[in-house]
């Protein structure tokens, strides 16, 4: 045997390891598929690449040579390797397997990602996923630059890369105090915030548009008597009765809601679009296509229910 890199094609290895199993080249060519001419041509090509021997044969046996005896096991893994890389690969095209990065507005990797994520995992359990969260702004740009697969946010901005599939509407809602007048309502007008101190979100946040917009349409000249750094701040802000705030329904999971009431804002309903973000022009890994056509065909759209006292 030389002691060169020795070049045995995959479809060598293959014959000769079934003719090693079945013992005879008419059972190990009908297994392949191919004619046994074909088959012993194959083997012979191997072994004039070896320059020596694989079997042993006469007219009724053939017998493993020593040769073919060394070279048995390191067949054996090599095709196993192949089938075992080739399986990934196959699994990796079909979407079942592969990891994918999910930027998402803070309150959705809250409220929605997680339970996204466990549902599609129940069908591909090695699928890897890297969830960022992020405020709008800071969000998209990922998508855009290329740090993140997707995003679950608003709608961008129509002069970004960005491509959006609308998902759910997220309904915006009055946060008050449990022993607030406000809190046995039904429905609270816009109007409520020009009477009492209003709690504003940060305005590179998704909701800090949405209330000004809704301000504006409105006429309404509110100063904000706070702009909370978070969601969860601004929960502790109205706790200790410094203010209301308008939250969307998805962000209320940040929220401890002990002594906090929601009660739905009207005069306009207001809500917060959400949908999938994806980079015009990105070629999504499969598993981040397969895990966005399954959260958009199993999304409920249902009303998500508000949190009461």
């Amino acid at each position: 045997m030389h002691s060169s890199r020795i070049q045995l094609s995959l479809q060598q290895l293959e014959a000769f390891v079934q003719v090693a199993a079945l013992g005879s080249f008419r059972a190990a060519a009908a297994q392949i598929g191919v004619s046994q001419p074909a088959l012993s041509r194959t083997i012979r090509q191997a072994e004039q690449t070896l320059g020596a021997r694989l079997f042993d044969r006469d007219t009724r046996h053939v017998t493993i040579s020593p040769v073919g005896g060394e070279l048995l096991p390191i067949a054996q893994r090599i095709l196993r390797e192949f089938d075992s890389a080739f399986s990934e690969l196959g699994q990796f095209m079909q979407g079942s397997r592969g990891r994918v990065t999910v930027a998402a507005l803070p309150s959705l990797g809250s409220a929605l990602v997680p339970n996204a994520i466990a549902a599609f995992k129940k069908h591909c359990p090695q699928a890897e996923f890297t969830l960022m969260e992020a405020p709008a702004e800071v969000l998209l740009a990922a998508v855009e630059d290329g740090r993140a697969d997707f995003g679950l946010s608003v709608r961008p901005a129509p002069d970004l890369r960005l491509q959006y599939q609308h998902l759910l509407d997220d309904s915006m809602v009055l946060l008050c105090r449990a022993d607030d007048p406000l809190a046995g309502r039904s429905s609270v007008p816009w109007s409520v915030f020009a009477q009492r101190p209003f709690i504003a979100s940060q305005p590179n946040s998704s909701i800090r548009p949405l209330t000004d917009a809704v301000f504006l349409q409105k006429g309404l000249s509110i100063r904000p008597a706070f702009e909370s750094p978070s969601v969860s701040a601004c929960g502790g802000l109205i706790g200790a009765g410094l203010g209301l705030a308008a939250l969307p329904q998805l962000a209320l999971d940040l929220v401890n809601m002990h002594r906090l009431v929601a009660v739905p804002l009207v005069r306009p309903h207001a809500s917060r679009p959400i949908g999938v973000v994806t980079r015009i022009g990105r070629t999504l890994p499969p598993v981040g296509r397969a895990f966005i056509t399954r959260v958009l065909a199993l999304h409920d759209p249902r009303v998500y229910a508000i949190p009461r006292a």
